[in-house]
């Protein structure tokens, strides 16, 4: 039963990933499925004949079953469906991504011009700029998902409690927990994304790691309009330049508009494109994960060797923060791709050398800040690192064990990520600790 439970598995994360379907539809999909295989095997078939033979009547039932068919048309249960003609998916949302878009755009504006920025920097401008732009990305995925009075409301409070928290917060001037709010709200407010993205079934693995798989793809999205908007500025600054336009103004016009529409508009198109293109995941995990696991290893042992972790300092400590959360990306965004059945590869190996070298890394970081607080004392950057830093710890050590046994074969794929998808609301609630209670906590200094 252990391979058809891996089936099943499989089947079950191909049906979540469905937009119209919410956790409670693949519970019930999954028993009706199950009770199909029980009936089966009752009748003198094997588990896995009673499995491809259940698969093919909810087929019949389901369209997102007979899509999970055409998807695994290489697999053993390519023969029971007749083969169908491949279809161009048709972009749709294009309209709401469009209109959210020019709204994200002209509130960044707005705000950009009460604030007088780039000459005049209020630092209400810099603490709301989540709050100017991630509300239309949220509203985007509402009316995609469908979903209700309830679900919209659910989506725009912690919008609404945010804007109430770190603007009525007195902070002190030149306040490091303003700053620190400032850079922990985006994060808090991503994760919020999350929901009406997931449809408001917060508690589906499948759907937290198709989340992820979100985050990567459109990351890459938004980096790519970036350096295309960025060569769009350049060739018109050099042709606007003979005619005495001022160049800087239309960039401080164009650039902030810029910057909010693409985050709706990547969204869009990984929404439109994550049926029709290859999945950028497993391209980017193989090249970059060898290249991360040299230089992590690299600086593990000149670190470690030399004694220069008990040199870190702040700038330092945020650089390899930076790198651990990067690392912890690529396993993330790998994982996103594979499929629970999947057997350990060599690139399995050099993912768990990189994770190895991460959590060395992490603990000497942890180190070196530990005894630096014990000799000057907690600040707000401190607590803050160190939070970061232990939670880190706590998903490194996590991810190292597990990858450690199913390279071993021990454990299985399923495990691992399981564990990572379960481990997403730790780091949402560390950023909602920083935003929320670190302020009051270091009197708004």
């Amino acid at each position: 039963m252990e391979g058809v439970e891996t089936q099943i598995a499989e089947w079950r994360a191909h049906v979540a990933k469905a937009p119209a379907v919410n956790g409670r539809d693949v519970d019930e999909l999954e028993d009706h499925l199950r009770n199909l295989i029980d009936e089966l095997s009752e009748a003198g078939l094997t588990s896995d004949e009673a499995f491809l033979v259940a698969v093919k009547r909810m087929g019949e039932l389901d369209v997102v079953s007979r899509e999970f068919a055409r998807v695994h048309s290489g697999r053993l249960w390519k023969q029971l469906f007749e083969p169908e003609e491949e279809t161009a998916l048709l972009a749709e949302g294009w309209l709401d991504a469009l209109v959210l878009a020019i709204a994200a755009a002209v509130a960044i504006q707005v705000a950009r011009l009460a604030a007088g920025f780039p000459d005049g920097q209020p630092t209400w401008f810099e603490r709301n700029l989540g709050l100017l732009v991630l509300p239309f990305l949220a509203a985007y995925f509402a009316r995609r998902r469908q979903l209700d009075a309830r679900g919209w409301l659910l989506t725009a409070a912690p919008f609404a409690l945010a804007a109430l928290v770190i603007n009525l917060y007195p902070y002190d001037t030149d306040s490091d927990t303003e700053i620190l709010v400032a850079l922990h709200l985006p994060v808090v407010l991503w994760f919020v994304v999350a929901f009406p993205y997931m449809g408001g079934t917060i508690r589906s693995h499948e759907r937290r790691m198709d989340f992820v798989r979100f985050t990567g793809e459109w990351f890459i999205y938004y980096v790519l309009i970036a350096l295309g908007g960025g060569v769009l500025m350049a060739l018109t600054a050099g042709i606007l330049q003979p005619t005495g336009v001022d160049v800087d103004r239309v960039a401080q016009w164009v650039m902030p508009s810029g910057a909010a529409g693409a985050v709706v508009v990547a969204a869009w198109l990984v929404e439109s494109k994550q049926r029709v293109i290859e999945n950028m995941a497993p391209v980017l995990s193989m090249l970059f994960t060898p290249l991360f696991a040299v230089m992590l290893a690299c600086a593990a042992v000149v670190y470690a060797v030399t004694g220069l972790g008990d040199a870190f300092d702040r700038e330092l400590v945020s650089v390899f923060d930076a790198l651990l959360l990067v690392v912890l990306g690529l396993v993330l965004y790998g994982l996103s791709a594979r499929e629970p059945s999947t057997s350990p590869s060599s690139m399995d190996a050099v993912q768990l050398i990189a994770v190895g070298f991460a959590l060395l890394l992490d603990v000497l970081v942890l180190g070196a800040m530990i005894a630096r607080i014990g000799d000057l004392g907690f600040t707000p950057n401190r607590t803050a690192a160190l939070g970061l830093n232990l939670v880190l710890l706590g998903n490194l050590a996590g991810a190292a064990f597990l990858s450690a046994r199913f390279l071993g074969r021990r454990s299985t794929l399923h495990r691992l990520e399981r564990w990572q998808t379960a481990y997403l609301p730790v780091f949402a609630l560390w950023a909602a600790a920083v935003v929320v209670v670190l302020p009051p906590l270091f009197g708004f200094s």
